[in-house]
């Protein structure tokens, strides 16, 4: 009998909502739709982008900007996308790294006529910055395995001139010292037609190092120093690029390549360079696919990315070389404040040669897995999987206690994570003390991501892989 009363009292409640609902949503000819049917016709309402004013933007050119945007004047969109378009509008901006901030609104509307306003606030694009990074390939490995040698630095000083011309154009000057001594003159125009879809970019680097990563043992880089120039490099590069809409791009690059080692580095790794050679010169060419979908490339929280890439180097025998890799993220809300994020990677090379410069794999670029930084795994093909989860636990906005007016609010978002990697490289002849080859790869671990302006992304992680190690992971770079 409880049990009957209990489901009685529980259909008389539910019933009494019910009645209640249906009595609330009744409206008169002069009330707000509240009814579902109401709602939903008011949403499916068109309305008309009258005009759009663009205001902050002092030195980027009106339709750089105006092109991320996606509605133009006279478009037609429903009342129930506004709030999305105008969301998208901003993101779309906030990716082309211009602006510190934009802010997209519905200025002033005259019947189902919308004015739009676009508030931006630039970057400083001159940056006559000092030079300083670690040529290591993350910090840990500097700080442990090297001692934080200083010899292990470069340092220089670096001329960027972003926006050049208003049209998100960038001139780069470096002029580097320290390990490597190197000067890079780069120019890119991401667009020099009238539709705003095709650019280019080309560059000059010349460089020299007295110490070389010549071969890989005991799945770490082994390193060779000389009092004299170890090795040499110049290339010089050119891109096309074409960009038909906001999220996708296609590049198409080629390069002159001439790269020479000592005579001493031959005679510890002869396979360093096809052929035994101490000299290596090559034509490449590669061609580059993006897709962007997501609402901050930086750090993307929503949305998926996709990269790809087709490689090849030389046209005989001995310098020929193919490499296709690709690379996948999706970001999927949980929450407002919590994410998954998975990344995937692939990459394979054709055909195999026992040439030391064809072989990095894991451990280099994207290919890192968390908890294996002071490890590399060389291969033919490889493959990584990364899971994260994130979970949004602060956010704030820092106060510049110095006057400006672009840069009066310096926004911070602090992430809790947790992570698994999985990961593959295979190798035809492995050397018998790399043992990480030819099987999977696991690792694990917890931290915490501090985003900020400027794209800076900061990691704090505490990784544990399968050889039995832990340890705290410090990285700079972006991975995303």
């Amino acid at each position: 009998m409880r049990l009957l009363r209990v489901i009685v009292i529980f259909f008389f409640l539910i019933s009494t909502n019910v009645v209640l609902l249906a009595q609330d949503t009744r409206v008169t000819a002069d009330s707000t739709p509240t009814s579902l049917s109401e709602i939903i016709a008011q949403k499916s309402m068109p309305v008309i982008i009258g005009d759009i004013t663009l205001s902050g933007n002092k030195r980027t050119k009106s339709f750089i900007a105006l092109r991320e945007v996606p509605f133009k004047k006279g478009d037609r969109i429903t009342q129930g996308d506004l709030d999305d378009q105008l969301l998208l509008a901003k993101q779309q901006l906030m990716n082309t790294s211009l602006f510190v901030d934009v802010t997209v609104y519905v200025a002033s509307r005259k019947g189902n006529v919308l004015y739009i306003n676009i508030d931006m606030k630039e970057r400083w694009y001159f940056f006559p910055l000092p030079y300083f990074r670690l040529i290591d390939r993350n910090f840990n490995q500097w700080w442990v395995e090297q001692n934080r040698s200083l010899d292990r630095v470069n340092y220089g000083i670096k001329f960027t001139q972003n926006n050049v011309s208003g049209r998100n154009d960038n001139l780069d000057i470096w002029l580097i010292n320290g390990y490597t001594q190197q000067i890079t003159l780069r120019y890119n125009l991401p667009f020099f037609d009238k539709k705003l879809k095709q650019g280019f970019n080309v560059g000059i680097i010349s460089a020299t190092q007295k110490e070389i990563n010549y071969a890989t043992g005991d799945n770490k880089q082994l390193f060779y120093k000389q009092d004299a120039i170890a090795k040499k490099a110049v290339r010089f590069d050119f891109t096309y690029s074409y960009r038909p809409d906001v999220k996708q791009r296609h590049y198409f690059r080629v390069s002159y390549n001439h790269e020479s080692v000592a005579d001493t580095v031959l005679k510890i790794n002869p396979n360093y360079f096809p052929d035994h050679l101490t000299e290596f010169k090559f034509i490449d060419f590669n061609y580059q696919y993006k897709f962007y979908n997501v609402d901050f490339i930086p750090y993307p929280t929503k949305g998926m990315l996709f990269e790809g890439n087709l490689y090849r180097r030389g046209f005989d025998d001995i310098t020929g070389f193919w490499q296709l890799s690709g690379r996948a993220v999706y970001a999927l809300p949980l929450s407002k404040k919590s994410f998954l994020h998975l990344e995937g990677l692939a990459i394979a090379k054709a055909p195999f040669r026992n040439y030391f410069v064809n072989e990095r794999l894991l451990g280099y670029g994207f290919y890192q897995m968390r908890g294996l930084e002071y490890n590399v795994v060389d291969g033919m093909l490889g493959a990584s999987l990364k899971t994260t989860l994130h979970k949004e636990i602060i956010s704030f906005v820092f106060r510049n206690p110095f006057p400006s007016k672009t840069h009066d609010k310096i926004p911070f978002r602090i992430f809790l994570k947790a992570y698994g990697d999985l990961g593959y490289a295979y190798s035809p002849s492995p050397n018998i003390t790399n043992t990480l080859n030819n099987k999977l790869l696991r690792t694990w671990g917890f931290g915490m991501d501090i985003v900020s302006i400027y794209d800076f992304v900061f990691k704090i992680e505490y990784s544990f892989n399968q050889l039995g190690k832990d340890g705290l992971y410090l990285q700079t770079r972006n991975d995303f």
